[in-house]
């Protein structure tokens, strides 16, 4: 099974978002999703550039990419956690993602087409990753 990597460009601040993130990453930790966190200090040109070293397949969470409902997104969740590859899903810092990062080739997905703070959008995006496994679980989790 292929693991799953959530990037984050720094620590949340807001202690709320911090404790939701650590809670939900507990959840998903045995299910091969785990949440790295890098410094905050580190340029958004810089974080990018580490981002592109990763081997595996490597989304940036953007409010210009695909849009998923749960149901579809959980069905992507399950194809990560049996590919080969590694996939990494990045959080962008709260400046953005760097003008030089739009490149055709970088995949792309949305939370929403509403924008959020980089924190928040922390938040929303493990709670989803656990939502999906719950989906791909059965359990009552997820009510559609």
């Amino acid at each position: 099974m292929a693991r799953v990597t959530v990037h984050l460009h720094g620590v949340p601040k807001e202690k709320a978002n911090r404790e939701l993130i650590e809670m939900y990453s507990k959840r998903i930790l045995s299910r091969g999703i785990r949440i790295e966190s890098h410094s905050d200090k580190m340029s958004a040109e810089a974080y990018v550039e580490l981002l592109q070293k990763k081997k595996g397949t490597v989304i940036y969470l953007d409010e210009h990419g695909e849009t998923l409902d749960s149901i579809e997104f959980s069905t992507r969740v399950q194809a990560w956690s049996i590919a080969g590859d590694e996939t990494h899903l990045a959080i962008g810092p709260a400046q953005g993602w760097p003008s030089t990062n739009t490149s055709a080739k970088v995949h792309r997905l949305s939370l929403s087409k509403m924008t959020y703070p980089h924190e928040l959008a922390s938040v929303l995006l493990v709670e989803q990753l656990y939502r999906a496994t719950e989906i791909l679980r059965g359990t009552g989790y997820h009510k559609a």
